[in-house]
């Protein structure tokens, strides 16, 4: 997979001219009716990867990690986990990685030059850079975000993209966390008609999981609408407390 994915002469050697690499400007919502993956983009994730179905609006209950195996520590900890935890003022409002915000049903714009494309996700009001110029990551020790450092090129139509540096947030939303080690690979393709957009996600942790994990999403395009602001307000959480105040 590292091969797959190394920035420099070799991935240059691949690239089309600009002109012939698809355009994935524009505005792009879930597909609640989720296809079936390309067998040529599963072929490509490597082997003792799982594929979790928990894109949209599906949410694991506790003790369900799709297949994900959890080494010792992330299972003790993912099995002391309540919902009601992210339920507290200093929570609620905390956004997650990209990890797990890329399956969720909100959607995204794109914006694409040769040398930078910009996703810029209605969730939580998250931008995320993809530098196409060539560049390798920064060093280890630079600091981490939850977009983290993404680098991209093109494969023939598939735009794939690594992402590293990204900051500890949830995988599943169900208590199973991620480290600041885990590193992501995303291949993203257009349909033939230009209106149909989806992508293989593939990520690897060594400190957290035993396998790799992988995801498949789909999205349709929407033209002439755009991101909303999503602007959460942590008083949802005391209304939340509130509710189950009142149920005692």
């Amino acid at each position: 997979m590292r091969a797959a994915i190394a920035v420099g002469a070799a991935t240059l050697a691949w690239a089309l001219p600009a002109a012939a690499q698809p355009n994935l400007e524009g505005f792009w919502n879930l597909d609640f009716e989720q296809g079936e993956p390309p067998a040529d983009m599963l072929a490509k994730l490597p082997a003792d990867t799982v594929l979790i179905e928990d894109t949209g609006v599906v949410e694991f209950p506790e003790g369900e990690y799709g297949g994900l195996k959890l080494k010792p520590a992330a299972l003790a900890k993912a099995e002391a986990w309540k919902p009601e935890d992210e339920m507290a003022l200093s929570r609620v409002c905390l956004p997650p990685s990209i990890v797990y915000a890329i399956q969720g049903p909100f959607p995204f714009e794109v914006h694409q030059t040769p040398e930078l494309i910009v996703f810029k996700y209605e969730y939580f009001d998250q931008v995320r850079l993809v530098h196409m110029d060539g560049r390798d990551h920064p060093p280890a020790e630079a600091p981490h975000s939850k977009m983290g450092h993404s680098i991209g090129h093109w494969e023939g139509d598939d735009l794939v993209i690594e992402t590293t540096h990204i900051a500890p947030s949830t995988i599943t939303n169900n208590g199973l966390d991620h480290s600041d080690k885990i590193r992501m690979v995303e291949r993203y393709r257009l349909s033939p008609d230009g209106n149909g957009l989806v992508a293989i996600q593939w990520f690897e942790d060594p400190e957290v999981l035993d396998n790799t994990g992988a995801r498949f999403i789909q999205w349709t395009k929407q033209p002439g609408q755009y991101v909303y602001p999503y602007e959460c307000d942590p008083a949802f959480a005391l209304e939340y407390q509130a509710a189950g105040e009142g149920a005692e």
